[in-house]
């Protein structure tokens, strides 16, 4: 157990305004194209004393996919790819948490995308934490993973 991260056993709001989802996918097996989904919420309960008890849960908006490209990004949104506007939402629910040791963590849960839902695992690096000008308690976590789209067409 870390002593730092036990200090800060609480509920969390993921503050859109200094966080990011974001993606890169291989196009045409020559480039990547990078994108982000600008519009995303969600709460963390975080069990520092127990990390196996901490919870996630994520809401991002489809139609915030920004790739830079405007037709691109339209085409993301349409029925050949995330048909956002029958499926407008992509949602994480976490079902376990690790230490993994030191810093790194592992955080799986449900994924779901166009009402397909499957495993995820999110490996995640603990960045510390501070408190704000205004008094807020802040804590920072860094994630990636790999899913193929194609698991959730």
């Amino acid at each position: 157990m870390d002593p730092a991260l036990a200090a800060l056993t609480g509920d969390y709001t993921i503050d859109p305004a200094h966080s990011s989802i974001g993606f890169t996918v291989r196009h045409a097996m020559v480039t990547n194209v990078r994108g982000t989904f600008a519009e995303h919420e969600g709460t963390l309960r975080l069990d520092g004393t127990d990390p196996g008890a901490s919870t996630a849960s994520i809401d991002v908006r489809i139609a915030s996919v920004d790739t830079g490209i405007a037709d691109r990004d339209g085409h993301l949104r349409g029925g050949d790819f995330f048909d956002a506007e029958r499926f407008p939402l992509m949602t994480f629910r976490s079902t376990r948490a690790e230490q993994l040791g030191g810093d790194a963590y592992r955080i799986t849960g449900d994924l779901t995308i166009k009402d397909v839902t499957r495993p995820l695992s999110i490996d995640l690096e603990f960045n510390g934490s501070a408190t704000d000008v205004y008094g807020n308690e802040r804590v920072g976590f860094e994630g990636s993973a790999e899913i193929l789209r194609s698991a959730w067409a």
